[in-house]
């Protein structure tokens, strides 16, 4: 068992969505949640290998000049670490094979795509298989969707979640991927996490805007075959209380939102699993 939760929060070259995300963390039972600058781990002023959970947030990296996180990719997949000559893309591999906890969301979901730590079938974590490209809308969605949740994945951050609501906020949120064969894996992996759906949160849906990017299968988030490997394009750190619901003067609402428990979920793995 753990006794110290240590979370990293990586920030940096158009990320906005940090503070929601040391913030979950923090309320969700981390003891340390630390959010560090990318160029902090390019001069090797912080190591992963300190950390047992890392938050990958949402916002616009590098001004998605290249496709959404492409050069953010690119830059951690080939930047070595000042006075190490190691590259960072080595560490985040060791950090994954050590079991630790990964969670990309929005903008941090695309970077984990295109660097191939997603869905990383057989532990491959350099091969790209899927990308995200531009919304069937032609235009950046803002709004809340209802998701359904696949009660048999492996996905540490979901488990005893049946459904959720929770809002999207992005113009490059549609899964695309190499072949058929890709789609019949994740499916067979079980590694198809979150699903659009309608408000009973129990049927997947192709129609807009329940589905508000087209995404094949109505996916909107996958984890690796193990599980402790989560990206997703809606926002869990956007509803962590009751008062970020849309409706919460209409409705009677618990207290915690849904988001909160993708984040209690992944605390309490690490503090019980080690």
């Amino acid at each position: 068992m753990i006794k110290k939760v240590k979370s990293i929060v990586i920030t940096g070259n158009g990320t906005n969505c940090e503070m929601e995300m040391a913030h979950a963390c923090r309320l969700a039972g981390s003891d340390e949640v630390d959010i560090v600058h990318i160029s902090e781990l390019l001069y090797g002023e912080k190591r992963l290998d300190a950390y047992h959970f890392l938050n990958l947030p949402g916002g616009f990296l590098d001004g998605d000049d290249l496709g959404g996180a492409k050069a953010a990719a690119n830059r951690i997949i080939h930047a070595k670490v000042r006075n190490s000559g190691e590259k960072l893309h080595e560490q985040l591999v060791r950090f994954i094979n050590a079991g630790k906890l990964i969670l990309g969301v929005c903008n941090g979901f695309q970077l984990m795509v295109k660097l191939g730590l997603l869905p990383a079938f057989a532990g491959d974590y350099t091969t790209r298989n899927i990308t995200l490209t531009f919304n069937d809308s032609g235009k950046f969605e803002d709004r809340w969707v209802h998701l359904k949740v696949n009660s048999n994945s492996p996905c540490v951050f979901t488990k005893g979640i049946n459904g959720m609501y929770l809002p999207v906020r992005h113009g490059e949120g549609k899964i695309v991927l190499e072949s058929e064969s890709v789609l019949e894996k994740l499916q067979k992996n079980n590694q198809i996490v979150v699903q659009y759906s309608r408000e009973d949160c129990k049927e997947a849906v192709m129609d807009y805007p329940q589905n508000p990017n087209g995404s094949v299968d109505a996916i909107a988030g996958i984890c690796n075959e193990t599980g402790r490997i989560f990206g997703l394009m809606p926002h869990p750190e956007a509803y962590l209380h009751y008062t970020n619901h849309p409706r919460w003067t209409r409705e009677s609402l618990p207290e915690d939102g849904v988001g909160l428990f993708i984040f209690k979920n992944a605390i309490n793995f690490i503090r019980e699993e080690g």
